[in-house]
């Protein structure tokens, strides 16, 4: 019975693949041109939250959300989220409707297809390279001069210990938002190591609970609050997974 689930299982996550890469290959045209030029982001971003829809809903995942703030159109923001699974990025697609970018691993351009595109619209940063962070900065000011929101997973990628509920954060959000003295968003993201963990035999469909946390402000604050601010984010985010894990 192990055996069969596995190799359903199986199948099943081989279908998350060809759900990314069926509407990548319809739109490409389309894709190809809304990237071409900053000022097409908008539209490339609304493409892009149909595409996270349409893979959550194909794997059979519902995203469940529950907001303590609203984020308000036209504002920019810093959203952090825990990251446990590859569905992270099409729920926070799916959960926010204004347009952010991604700032992620340059290792992710490899993956094929998604990579191309991954490479001409997010902020990549090489963790081998210093001078990454000042290309990260500068980016991240080009963007949100256009009022876009910024997305970082501050663990810096998903824990290589799957016990661990949540992994100490990186700086580089914190010293963004306060740099640019944008409000922090902190999301929870509950169901995902569950339902689609980094374990190939392992996942399964059902609902994807996220919280959108109160807002924690930036104006005001200087790099020297850059520890408190980071520490805070990461409490208020723990503290839910825990709440979660007795409930």
């Amino acid at each position: 019975m192990y055996i069969l689930r596995s190799f359903l299982v199986v199948l099943w996550r081989i279908w998350f693949y060809i759900l990314m890469a069926i509407p990548i290959i319809v739109f490409f045209p389309v894709l190809l041109l809304f990237t071409s030029r900053t000022k097409f982001y908008p539209q490339f971003f609304m493409i892009a939250r149909w595409w996270a829809l349409f893979i959550l809903y194909g794997m059979g995942f519902y995203p469940k959300i529950k907001r303590e703030q609203k984020l308000v159109k036209g504002e920019s923001y810093m959203l952090v989220a825990n990251h446990t699974s590859m569905t992270d990025i099409m729920l926070m697609l799916a959960v926010v409707k204004s347009p952010f970018v991604f700032v992620g691993k340059k290792e992710l351009v490899k993956i094929p297809l998604f990579g191309y595109f991954y490479k001409r619209t997010c902020i990549l940063v090489d963790r081998g390279n210093q001078r990454s962070r000042k290309e990260v900065f500068d980016s991240a000011q080009r963007r949100l001069n256009n009022g876009t929101s910024i997305c970082i997973f501050p663990e810096g990628g998903v824990p290589s210990d799957t016990s661990l509920l949540l992994d100490t954060f990186k700086d580089g959000a914190f010293r963004l938002a306060i740099a640019h003295q944008i409000p922090i968003v902190p999301l929870v993201f509950f169901d995902n190591k569950k339902r689609f963990p980094y374990i190939f035999t392992k996942g399964s469909p059902g609902r994807m609970r996220v919280k959108i946390k109160e807002f924690i402000p930036t104006q005001g604050l200087g790099q020297e609050n850059k520890k408190e601010i980071r520490e805070k984010t990461w409490n208020i985010i723990q503290q839910e997974l825990m709440n979660d894990q007795r409930a």
